[in-house]
């Protein structure tokens, strides 16, 4: 686990060849197709599992995203194969991990200010689309284009017990963060963008524009991919488009780790390289 640009991906792919496990991912927007660039996308796909599930028109939300990983988890469990887990959402692995409805914390003032920040990371589709998916009669009587009667539907079913039920195997499991300090992954922030940019990020926007994609589909709440289909579209000039996705990834990267600090048996490698934290790891 991690924020943003602290190099998970890395990590955890030096870490699966030495244990020989599989690498699954758990991030919420590297499940788009045709989103590789701007979601920092491994650059072998093959070596992971749950990535490219759906396409950007399509909603996914963290429900779907534990339905489809327990799935595999236990077909790996019977092999007897471990598994890395990695990626940035954060809800994702403890939902996972810790159970569903851990991730969202009583009273009801912490349940909604958790809410609250999903509508503003994921979007308000992805939230209709859990509601959906925990009770499609209270959906269909929901306005799912009101954030608030969306946000009050939710509230009022994940303040009592799940209803979305499921079994993780019993792995040995141990949960691994890389820590960075707020200057240092600002400053990672910015020279990704500017690697994304030069590996083609802008034209793959263009592509998916191209394909019939709109700017206001679920796929496109990942960072970026909004302001630089403005660009492409002469709304807005690439420099304002650059200083606004690395202020949202930024603004991002903090909120990730306020979260991280409350994740409940979590162990934080501190190297400040990728050969220091992968020697403190399989120490741990």
């Amino acid at each position: 686990m991690g924020a943003t640009a602290t190099g998970k991906s890395a990590l955890a792919e030096k870490l699966a060849s030495h244990q020989n496990a599989v690498l699954m991912n758990a991030d919420a927007f590297q499940v788009y197709r045709g989103m590789d660039i701007g979601t920092a996308k491994p650059v072998d796909k093959s070596d992971y599992m749950l990535l490219d599930l759906v396409s950007p028109s399509e909603s996914f939300g963290v429900g779907q995203w534990i339905v489809s990983a327990n799935s595999e988890l236990e077909k790996l469990y019977e092999k007897g194969q471990s598994v890395i887990l990695v990626g940035g959402s954060g809800y994702y692995i403890r939902a996972l991990l810790e159970g569903y409805d851990a991730i969202y914390p009583a009273p009801n003032s912490d349940l909604r200010a958790v809410l609250n920040a999903r509508i503003l990371d994921e979007g308000l589709q992805s939230l209709a689309s859990e509601l959906s998916q925990i009770d499609s009669e209270l959906a269909a009587k929901t306005d799912l284009q009101n954030p608030q009667r969306v946000q009050r539907a939710l509230e009022k079913l994940l303040s009592f017990d799940s209803p979305l039920q499921f079994n993780l195997p019993p792995f040995n499991t141990t949960k691994l963060a890389i820590d960075s300090q707020k200057e240092e992954l600002e400053d990672k922030i910015l020279r990704r963008f500017d690697n994304m940019m030069q590996k083609g990020w802008l034209q793959e926007v263009e592509t998916l524009r191209a394909s019939g994609y709109r700017s206001n589909e679920p796929g496109f709440r990942a960072h970026g991919y909004r302001y630089l289909y403005q660009v492409i579209e002469g709304v807005m000039d690439l420099a304002d488009a650059k200083a606004q996705t690395i202020r949202d990834v930024c603004n991002y990267a903090k909120r990730q780790r306020t979260w991280l600090r409350k994740e409940p048996k979590l162990l934080t490698l501190n190297g400040q390289n990728l050969d220091d934290q992968f020697a403190e790891a399989i120490e741990l």
